[in-house]
């Protein structure tokens, strides 16, 4: 039975959309599955219907190869599923700062048709949740001329700017479906455990976290559980965070900017994390042109944004978002954070990363590889962690740079290194 005027069935909502739309679809473990897989049943029918979204999660049927040019994925950070269509002729990639995302819709620079998301049923008042997904997508669904919503009773009611009344939906499609978890505690290398010790040693009692999701940052989450007073400002969690706070790790009591509470934009996790986050009031889901200002960063003390990379040069340059040409995810928050912890007092920016591939390549290289992208550049870079120690880069000038990178850099890459640097800068003199 249809609980609420606007209910449709998927197939009905998304007939709404025709060819030439733009179409924001809310993303992560917020993916509205249901919606984009009624949609992909309509390649047949559409014309470069453009795709909008952060990182999306779940089989895309709108990738059907039957149809290449129904839809075009033009992505503000790319994701596995996506990752071959913005690669090839059926989409693109935009740079930007996640906390500059919400501008390309409130200045209608991405004109925005339709919006897909997924959110919590009304409560007793008529106000529903986006759930693990605020960050850009409040303000998509705000200058959307169109909004259908996936309502889902396992979607966690978050607290924050996600709160929307169900009168601002065009449409209501009712599902009730689990949503996705991810789990990378099986995944933690020894590299990785070593990267964890490292980065908790220089982590105080009483500090501001920002950290992403992977192996790294649960590696690092199961090194804090002696320390004291951390507190949460992030654009996303996982897992980890929701241990510490259960342990009475994470307090947020140092915090100058909402102080006892979890401020983040997204989460994503196991299902513990989503029943645990439900109406919850020590987490504030809250918009990423707010969350991810470097400004409002930086009020908090003590901020230790710890970030990632696919490769950094020797002098400090990483590239975050591209393997050479090849786009593979995107800028993110990692420089919104980078700037902020470098803002903050007593702050501490950390790229943390393994020496070398999968492969055994290093991951410290001469120069970046033609084509890849600087998203942090070596003027805002001050610390780099691999499972071999800690390179201090603030203050230094080229070859110190070099020759500390060298240092930390897989041992059987360090001769080659060396006599890269040698010829760039000539021997140590320190």
């Amino acid at each position: 039975m249809r609980r609420y005027p606007n209910s449709l069935s998927a197939a009905e909502a998304v007939s709404k959309i025709k060819s030439g739309d733009r179409v924001f679809v809310q993303g992560s473990a917020a993916t509205p599955m249901v919606l984009t897989k009624a949609l992909g049943q309509r390649a047949s029918e559409l014309q470069q219907v453009e795709i909008i979204s952060l990182t999306t999660l779940g089989e895309l049927n709108l990738l059907n190869d039957q149809y290449p040019t129904s839809f075009y994925f033009n992505s503000l950070f790319v994701s596995a599923n996506t990752r071959e269509a913005v690669n090839d002729d059926r989409g693109d990639y935009i740079p930007v700062f996640l906390s500059e995302i919400p501008r390309l819709f409130n200045q209608h620079i991405l004109e925005l048709d339709v919006a897909l998301v997924h959110v919590s049923p009304p409560d007793k008042h008529g106000f529903c949740s986006l759930g693990v997904s605020v960050d850009i997508t409040k303000s998509a669904v705000r200058n959307s001329k169109y909004v259908i919503a996936q309502v889902n009773p396992q979607m966690p009611r978050t607290l924050g700017d996600g709160v929307m009344h169900v009168s601002e939906f065009s449409a209501i499609v009712e599902v009730n479906d689990e949503l996705p978890v991810v789990d990378y505690k099986s995944k933690i290398t020894s590299a990785d455990i070593e990267i964890g010790k490292h980065c908790s040693s220089i982590i105080e009692d009483g500090s501001t976290l920002q950290m992403g999701i992977g192996a790294i940052p649960d590696a690092v989450m199961e090194q804090l559980e002696g320390h004291k007073d951390l507190g949460v400002h992030t654009e996303m969690f996982s897992n980890g965070v929701i241990d510490l706070v259960k342990k009475g790790v994470i307090t947020n009591r140092f915090k100058k900017k909402h102080r006892q509470k979890n401020v983040t934009t997204f989460a994503i996790g196991s299902k513990e994390l989503y029943a645990f986050i439900n109406d919850h009031p020590e987490f504030e889901f809250l918009e990423s042109d707010y969350v991810n200002d470097a400004y409002i960063i930086a009020k908090n003390p003590k901020v230790v944004a710890i970030n990632s990379a696919i490769e950094i040069d020797i002098t400090g340059q990483v590239c975050a978002d591209s393997i050479g040409t090849y786009q593979y995810s995107g800028v993110g928050g990692q420089m919104d954070f980078i700037r902020g912890a470098n803002l903050s007092l007593g702050g501490k920016p950390i790229i943390a990363l393994s020496s070398t591939t999968n492969k055994g390549e290093s991951k410290i290289v001469p120069f970046l590889k033609p084509g890849a992208g600087v998203v942090t550049t070596r003027a805002h870079v001050h610390y780099v962690i691999t499972e071999y120690g800690i390179a201090y880069l603030f203050g230094k000038n080229l070859k110190q740079r070099a020759y500390a990178l060298i240092d930390i850099a897989h041992p059987s890459h360090r001769e080659a290194l060396e006599q890269e640097a040698f010829a760039r800068f000539g021997k140590r003199f320190f």
